[in-house]
């Protein structure tokens, strides 16, 4: 009889711990309508994490693909998202009440003409220089091992040409790639995949994979900027082609990849995917790749971190800069204007133009404040509390800078907030938002500062 007891209560506690074990395994409900919670990215580097296991997308190409639809992906495209960002409530800018100047922080540099970061914790900063090498900046120091050296298939002689454009992966702790947009000998634009080598200090050469080639018809225009969207999609600007006036009529013309900015998704497809939800996607005759149109040459744009609004300053022909805006949200698809519109100003024609489904620039200035403008990014620093929500940008002929936000009832409102003597090729902010503003003449990063 107690063999038999035994036996029972064991069979009694197996089966108890059995539905115990059901139930620790039924998930729990989710809350309807969470709203992810931003944190506020750490102004203070933390050590260098040791290199991580790249996850390969998935593509194998070898060879550079022309101006050619890629293949359509069997599924759609699953993009390594992050989440978009939610705006809190802030107070509103003064632009008027603002007052920047700049700080220098780093010098020797040749012809600086991109920034970046790569939010991974290690407080780098890396600086593009035109003729096709990256160097980086950290605690405060321009470090002498050279990160990147392409200069061996860069072609930068005109104007437009060079190493233009860096991104790095959103998830770069994880997936250590980064990508470039630059002009090759043959002046064409190529835009491509590195990884690191065995040493996290420096990338690879070597291991460059061609993500898409453009032919580019002159050695201006030729756009350059790269950034990841915060749906984790790949944006990649593309000027007209060059030549006044835009004479092959690119800007209006969705057959072709120039005078655009592109979305891509470089995580899947060979040796990229067209996002499923691009705005051009079944539309006969058009490209794919297309997420906005009608550019002359956006030279930078930026998202902002904390909304996800894009920015873009598109470069002016004879009379008018500008700078453009799209919130985050859109569909895609916006229309700029340019050859029809020169700014808020007919183009072609002269007068009466039809400004039907076009999207206006939100600011301008005209030649005579400067030439050329450099777009910037909107400030989400600590440093200066006074800067938060304003975007910044200036002219690479004047040296002005400029601050735009919009006020309490919703009206775009500009001033001009600084004069240097400089030739601004680029901003950048690094990964705690601070805003960063390169001297294509001297050389030279400035750290953009505040005054009382």
């Amino acid at each position: 009889m107690h063999k038999k007891a035994w036996l029972a209560l064991c069979l009694i506690l197996s089966l108890g711990l059995s539905l115990a074990g059901c139930a620790a395994t039924t998930p729990a409900s989710e809350p309807a309508g969470a709203t992810p919670s931003l944190s506020a990215p750490s102004s203070t580097p933390t050590a260098r994490p040791a290199p991580a296991t790249p996850t390969i997308p998935a593509e194998t190409a070898t060879s550079s693909p022309t101006e050619q639809p890629p293949s359509p992906p069997t599924e759609p495209p699953q993009p390594t998202a992050t989440e978009p960002p939610q705006p809190t409530p802030a107070p509103v800018p003064d632009v008027a009440a603002v007052r920047v100047d700049l700080k220098s922080v780093a010098t020797g540099l040749d012809q600086p003409v991109s920034i970046a970061n790569a939010a991974d914790g290690t407080g780098r900063l890396f600086i593009v220089e035109k003729p096709g090498r990256i160097r980086v900046l950290q605690d405060g120091k321009l470090s002498s091992v050279v990160f990147l050296d392409i200069t061996d298939r860069v072609g930068s002689r005109g104007n437009g040409q060079g190493l233009l454009g860096l991104a790095f992966h959103p998830d770069f702790a994880h997936n250590p790639f980064l990508f470039v947009d630059y002009t090759d000998r043959q002046g064409n634009t190529v835009v491509s995949r590195l990884a690191l080598s065995s040493d996290p200090a420096q990338a690879d050469p070597a291991s460059e994979v061609i993500i898409l080639t453009v032919d580019q018809p002159a050695p201006n225009h030729n756009g350059g900027q790269l950034a990841f969207g915060p749906d984790g999609l790949l944006y990649i600007g593309l000027g007209d082609g060059g030549g006044a006036g835009d004479p092959s009529g690119n800007g209006q013309n969705i057959k072709t990849l120039l005078a655009k900015i592109l979305r891509l998704d470089v995580d899947h497809g060979r040796p990229y995917a067209v996002p499923a939800t691009n705005p051009f996607v079944g539309s006969a005759g058009s490209r794919s790749e297309i997420w906005a149109t009608g550019l002359r040459n956006p030279w930078r744009f930026s998202f902002d971190r904390l909304t996800g609004d894009l920015y873009i300053a598109d470069v002016g022909q004879n009379k008018y800069e500008e700078i453009d805006y799209q919130p985050a949200g859109s569909p895609g698809g916006e229309n700029y204007g340019w050859s029809i519109m020169e700014g808020t100003h007919c183009y072609r024609p002269g007068a009466n133009c039809d400004r039907t489904g076009l999207t206006l620039p939100v600011a301008e200035y005209s030649h005579s404040q400067g030439c050329s403008v450099t777009g910037g990014f909107v400030y989400r620093g600590r440093q200066f509390p006074s800067l938060d929500g304003i975007y910044f940008y200036s002219d690479y002929c004047s040296g002005r800078i400029w601050a735009m936000a919009r006020d309490g009832q919703g009206a775009w409102r500009t001033a001009e907030v600084g004069q240097a003597n400089i030739q601004p090729s680029t901003f950048g902010e690094d990964e705690s938002g601070e805003l960063y503003l390169a001297d294509l003449r001297e050389g030279r990063l400035y750290q953009v500062v505040a005054l009382p």
